[in-house]
């Protein structure tokens, strides 16, 4: 691995931007070393009236945080712009930022912000940013290649709900892997499209909650996963972040994976994620799922629901119910604890529904079963994921 020094003019504008210039609010480092992940921040901040720096360093999910004065900050700076390796700086003042990265390869790269006005709070000394995800670490230059942010860091207007939805997404992951696991985290993202999601997933977990990650998208569409593979490659994680180009229902990941993703599969390509989550043993599966046509052509009309079923609005709505209904029971069948719930705003995108399932329960428990074959007796359906499994799912519908 080459050993890369900063050049001396950017350390240099990193120690005037920090110490000499109003409105500094922020540097922080990454550095990723041994297969672990080192992160370290120095702020300004007031402690009883009294100006202080505040460093913040993380690693093997631990946090450790210490106040310094003029002095021991000057020394914590310097050992930070002493670091060598892989590594990612990113400095962040009212008027701009600035990020600079150092590859495997020994390459560094320089990127600012333009000019920026932001209003600092003299009394905590950062901005009044709403924390997010994608806030908690350096994603500038992540942002910018998935197309997310401009040229000067700022989310497009445009981007605005994807963004929303990934930094949703992430929370959920947060939530759903609390502790670290012990080995390294393989995540299969079904039909990963542009690879937002993909991307921002390694980023994430690698680099704010310290996990040893490995992600691979899959999708058929050529075009998207050659983006997805560029986009890899200029953010220097292709080793550890690949794509398959291909259907869903016969690739393989490149490991054995522990987590599925997929965001807005459009109808039964959702199922299909469930089903190869299911197939590949994995722990967690998380779906959020697009539009849903196959129930809706299998609802027969007639008896108590044709009222509903009439209007087309309403029949779209109640198909939509249905489906998610029929998966999270399925998946309970299965031996997963389910949870259906909203994992963003409906100003974000109206398909704001996710499951969120981990194994962990005995498949085949009666109260599951029952439920389920008397929601499906009633609407007189067999939905696509259940002949998907049959071969699983006969071994428990059959005994009842």
């Amino acid at each position: 691995m080459a050993r890369t020094d900063l050049p001396a003019s950017v350390a240099e504008e990193i120690r005037n931007r920090v110490f000499n210039e109003k409105g500094f609010m922020k540097v922080t480092q990454v550095v990723r070393r041994g297969g672990g992940t080192f992160r370290v921040s120095l702020r300004p901040v007031v402690i009883k009236g009294e100006n202080k720096y505040q460093g913040e360093m993380t690693e093997d999910g631990r946090t450790q945080v210490k106040n310094f004065d003029l002095e021991g900050a000057r020394a914590g700076l310097e050992e930070m712009l002493g670091q060598t390796g892989p590594r990612e700086l990113h400095l962040v003042t009212a008027s701009g930022d600035l990020h600079v990265r150092v590859t495997r390869k020994g390459k560094v790269l320089e990127s600012r912000s333009g000019k920026l006005s932001r209003e600092v709070d003299d009394q905590q000394g950062h901005d009044r940013i709403k924390r997010q995800p994608l806030t908690s670490f350096d994603a500038d230059l992540l942002l910018k290649t998935l197309g997310i942010a401009d040229a000067d860091g700022k989310i497009r207007a445009s981007m605005r709900g994807k963004y929303d939805q990934v930094n949703a997404f992430l929370k959920i992951i947060d939530v759903t892997i609390a502790e670290k696991p012990d080995k390294t985290l393989n995540i299969v993202d079904c039909g990963c499209g542009r690879a937002y999601l993909t991307l921002a997933v390694y980023f994430y977990l690698t680099a704010v909650r310290g996990f040893e990650v490995r992600v691979c998208g899959i999708d058929r569409r050529a075009d998207v996963i050659a983006t997805a593979r560029t986009m890899a490659d200029a953010l220097d994680v292709s080793e550890h972040v690949t794509f398959i180009e291909g259907d869903l229902t016969d690739s393989e990941a490149p490991f054995e994976p522990d987590m599925v993703l997929s965001l807005h599969a459009c109808d039964t390509a959702t199922d299909e994620a469930l089903a190869r989550g299911i197939d590949w043993k994995c722990r967690y599966l998380l779906c959020a799922p697009c539009c849903q046509h196959e129930l809706h052509k299998s609802l027969k009309e007639g008896g108590p629901m044709q009222a509903v079923l009439r209007q087309g609005i309403l029949r779209e709505r109640l198909a939509d119910l249905l489906t998610d209904t029929f998966r999270a029971q399925i998946l309970r069948v299965l031996g997963f604890r389910v949870q259906v719930m909203e994992f963003v705003s409906a100003e974000a995108t109206a398909r704001n529904i996710l499951l969120r399932a981990e194994f962990g329960v005995k498949p085949g428990q009666q109260s599951a079963v029952s439920e389920y074959l008397e929601l499906r007796d009633f609407w007189k359906v067999t939905p696509w994921l259940e002949t998907r499994m049959a071969g699983l799912m006969n071994k428990y519908l059959t005994r009842y």
